[in-house]
């Protein structure tokens, strides 16, 4: 069987692309290296969740090699050897599942750094080739169907809209909320309720939040979470032109005569290798796994791999710049029952300094979120081992996690602003490294530019202010150029120019007709927000693409 169309994960990158080609009548099949969990089959398990063993491959079938600037040298580790992850949940919805659902909108100015802001020495970065307006529409329709809470709240550089308010009002909130408003009101900030891809109502199948206390990191057993499992693929399945096959890691893309025919993948509970064909094929494994397979589909007419003649696949690879503080509250900074309500979110940000000035001159910021500690408590009770350098036991001990549990509440922030492209930031493969099917492992370099922490820092002083004003104890504050692994885009950046970008307009590859890229890949530039709903958004404008051109392919 041909089908029409093949894509190559399950993400929020696939699956709006998905649900517009379905819609339109296409018959379309998705692969996804992992299974399928439904509400049911998502725990609060707190130690398998810990390890992350139970939704990303082992470290025996996968792995990836890392690049860290040591003393000046570039230093390659394999993530077997540290333990460490940059995989985000390979089942059906991918990291979406796994999202704290922090939906903040790029601005206008995102879409045109360059032309806004000039050139940055030792930075990749360009304008985009879509602008605001073009998204517009798109980010509004993710709001409706993912499903996106929330409450307008009018500052300084708040984007356009098409709709006065969010579909979904804003979720419960924790009584510290209100100290963080009077605290901001104070130094003169303007806090806002954070959007979040969280149904605080319930839509069709799905029900609305139950503050379960256990929201990022782990899978939604009610279908609140905006995931593209609960809001997009799952209502699919009714549909006779839609299937997911599950198990599948797919290994190459087979090309001919500069067309993609099918994909070759092995199925993981039976190590049976099998094909699919389809007349069009859309990748979407997320920002590393995407450039790995296309890199590792290699023939005559692409020796360097897939759409690659140019080799631009795998460079300007983006991660998010910024980073976390924290500060402690207890029975003296609020009555403790307020203080230790269990689930309830905080939901705070600040964009006052989305743009600010230095030098006189306006330059590009980011935002603040704030968010309680994780309520894991395996890693709250884990940092307590060790007090001025000794590691405790016995009842020492045990009185300090109890305090800790029950005594105390730990709010953090959040920093997120631009990781800027950079030649040293990028994914390759190399045939040294393999995983457990034969295939080269990417290899990933991480370097950041230094621009990235500057900015991080002076958003972090800020947030340290509020926390300061709350009558916050112990405050401190991590930023640093280390990537967060959750947080990827780049890799095959959209352009008009194919001698510097691997994805036109519409992430349709320029020197492969019938492929295209739809997770983060395509993004030059990220902005100073998490990436998710800008994945969303643009994977919907793509479906909107191929079904008014859809004669070019079938």
């Amino acid at each position: 069987m041909t089908y029409d169309v093949c894509i190559v994960g399950t993400g929020a990158g696939a699956s709006g692309v998905a649900h517009k080609l379905v819609e339109a009548g296409m018959n379309v099949v998705m692969l996804e290296r992992g299974g399928f969990y439904k509400e049911e089959d998502f725990s609060k398990d707190e130690i398998a969740y810990c390890k992350r063993e139970i939704v990303t491959p082992s470290f025996e079938d996968a792995y990836h090699t890392i690049e860290s600037l040591r003393n000046g040298k570039w230093t390659k580790k394999s993530t077997r050897d540290t333990e460490s992850t940059y995989f985000n949940g390979n089942i059906v919805g991918g990291s979406s599942n796994f999202m704290s659902g922090y939906f903040h909108r790029m601005k206008p100015k995102d879409f045109k750094l360059k032309s806004t802001y000039g050139p940055i020495e030792g930075a990749n970065v360009i304008d985009w080739v879509s602008d605001y307006n073009e998204f517009e529409p798109y980010f509004e329709e993710v709001e409706r169907l993912v499903g996106v809470s929330g409450e307008i709240t009018h500052f300084k550089y708040h984007e356009p809209r098409s709709t006065k308010n969010f579909p979904y009002p804003a979720l419960d909130e924790h009584p510290i909320s209100t100290k963080i408003d009077d605290a901001c009101k104070k130094l003169g900030y303007v806090p806002y309720k954070t959007p979040r891809a969280i149904l605080s109502k319930a839509k069709g199948e799905r029900s609305d939040c139950y503050y379960s206390n256990y929201c990022g990191s782990y899978g939604c057993s009610s279908g609140a979470k905006g995931s593209s499992r609960a809001s997009l693929l799952q209502p699919m399945l009714k549909k006779k032109n839609f299937n997911i096959i599950t198990h599948a890691f797919v290994k190459k893309l087979i090309e001919q005569k500069g067309k993609v025919v099918e994909a070759l993948y092995v199925d993981t509970k039976t190590k049976e290798e099998k094909n699919v064909q389809a007349k069009l094929f859309i990748v979407a494994g997320q920002a590393v796994e995407s450039s790995r397979l296309l890199l590792n589909s290699k023939s005559k007419t692409f020796p360097n791999g897939l759409a690659n003649n140019t080799g631009q696949v795998g460079k300007n690879l983006l991660f998010s710049g910024g980073g976390i503080g924290s500060g402690q509250f207890d029975e003296n900074s609020m009555a403790l029952k307020e203080l230790m309500k269990e689930g309830l979110f905080v939901n705070r940000s600040l964009c006052d300094w989305y743009f600010y000035e230095e030098d006189g001159k306006e330059v590009k910021g980011g935002i603040v979120d704030f968010l309680f500690e994780h309520a894991n408590p395996m890693t709250k009770a884990t940092k307590q081992r060790f007090e001025n350098g000794k590691v405790l036991w016995g009842k020492e001990l045990q009185d300090k996690i109890y305090h800790k549990l029950n005594k105390t509440k730990q709010l953090n922030f959040e920093i997120f602003n631009d990781w800027l492209p950079t030649d040293n930031c990028f994914v390759s493969v190399d045939e040294k490294y393999k995983d457990a099917y034969g295939v080269p492992v990417a290899n990933i370099r991480t370097g950041a530019h230094e621009r990235d922490v500057e900015v991080g820092r002076f958003l972090a002083k800020k947030a340290e202010n509020v926390l300061k004003e709350m009558g916050a104890k112990d405050i401190n504050s991590s930023i640093s150029s280390a990537p967060p692994p959750n947080l990827q885009a780049g890799g095959c950046r959209f352009g008009d120019d194919p001698k510097t970008s691997v994805l036109n307009k519409y992430c349709q590859a320029h020197e492969v007709g019938n492929l295209f890229v739809t997770d983060g890949s395509f993004m030059p530039t990220g902005g100073s927000v998490t990436y998710t709903w800008t994945i969303y958004a643009n994977s919907f404008r793509v479906g909107d693409y191929i079904v008014q051109n859809q004669k070019v392919w079938l």
